[in-house]
């Protein structure tokens, strides 16, 4: 490729060189255009041939250098790093982004440092497998629960030499590798050992980025010392039980929700029997309170009948009765005289 550049750089400054020449040789032709003889001519030939004999070596060694460069010169792009393979072996010193200069019979093999996602999902749409393949961890309690994950990872840029070295398969095939039997074992290994430690609610609900934070650490670490790769985070997707425990929760909770309502219903219904109880006392103590205040004006009158005419001026409004009966007669007079 670079090889091209330079031949098309090459062609180029020739073309350019010509023009200049020939708008000299023009320009000159019209100063003398009165001695346009042939002994001008043979002079502006013999010029221009002069011209390109001193030149041409300059051109010729220009080509070469950019030729030879061309051949040496290694560009590597941001998203990639450089392994450098010598007939010795491989150079444990990586090309970064850049030109590099490397001899030409030097391989070159270029590596993917950008950051790949690996994922375990219930969901058999969204993971890296065609079926469900979330993890399923027992708990403290022996419970097993299962858990939607991602990992994102890339290579170390500064141990691509190491890798290219001691990691199977070839570009993108390399990297599937990886995944499949390095991150993966590993992720399946460090989650049961950390999920036992924790029971099913806290797995489910307040201790969940606790349990994803020490995975995180335990696989970052042993990753990077092992692998040489970089593990940027470890994502808990989501938490969820097995059906038969679910089904139990559920069962559970809509007994005691059940149990709730009876507790409620009983509670309600005591509370009615109490108030009719204190509603009930009331009326037996107004009751009480009147046969006694009953009784004991009874025992007053008896005792003292002149209460009764008491009773009867307390009550008196001040008019005289219009009918009277005498004595033992049976008789109603009309006091007031009308029929």
């Amino acid at each position: 490729m670079f090889g091209f550049l330079a031949f098309i750089s090459f062609l180029l400054m020739s073309f350019s060189i010509y023009n200049v020449v020939a708008n000299r040789i023009n320009k000159a032709r019209k100063e003398r255009n009165e001695k346009n003889t042939d002994k001008y001519n043979r002079e502006s030939l013999l010029w221009s041939m002069s011209f390109f004999s001193k030149t041409l070596p300059i051109w010729i060694v220009s080509f070469v250098i950019f030729f030879i460069v061309s051949l040496w010169l290694v560009t590597v792009d941001g998203q990639q790093v450089a392994v450098v393979v010598t007939p010795s072996g491989v150079d444990n010193q990586e090309l970064h982004t850049g030109w590099h200069l490397v001899m030409p019979w030097y391989n070159v093999f270029y590596m993917d440092k950008t950051y790949w996602v690996y994922s375990f999902t219930n969901d058999d749409k969204e993971g890296e497998r065609p079926t469900a393949d979330a993890i399923w961890c027992p708990t403290k309690d022996g419970i097993k629960m299962g858990f939607d994950l991602s990992v994102t990872w890339r290579i170390s840029p500064d141990e691509a030499s190491w890798i290219y070295s001691n990691v199977s398969e070839q570009d993108e095939e390399r990297y599937l590798w990886i995944e499949e039997n390095i991150i993966r074992p590993k992720i399946k290994s460090v989650m049961p050992l950390t999920v036992s430690k924790f029971n099913p609610i806290e797995c489910y609900s307040y201790k969940r980025q606790e349990i994803q934070n020490e995975i995180f650490d335990v696989v970052k670490a042993e990753l990077k010392d092992q692998f040489k790769l970089d593990v940027l985070k470890v994502d808990i997707r989501e938490v969820f039980y097995n059906p038969e425990y679910e089904r139990a929760i559920n069962e559970k909770k809509l007994a005691e929700q059940k149990a709730l309502t009876l507790i409620e219903v009983t509670k309600q219904q005591r509370e009615l029997l109490t108030q009719e109880e204190i509603k009930k006392n009331i009326e037996i103590t107004k009751a009480e309170g009147l046969a006694r205040a009953l009784q004991i004006k009874g025992q007053s009158i008896s005792n003292n009948p002149k209460i009764i005419e008491l009773e009867w001026v307390n009550k008196w409004n001040g008019q005289l009765p219009t009918y009277m009966m005498g004595n033992d007669s049976g008789v109603l007079i009309n006091l007031d005289g009308k029929k």
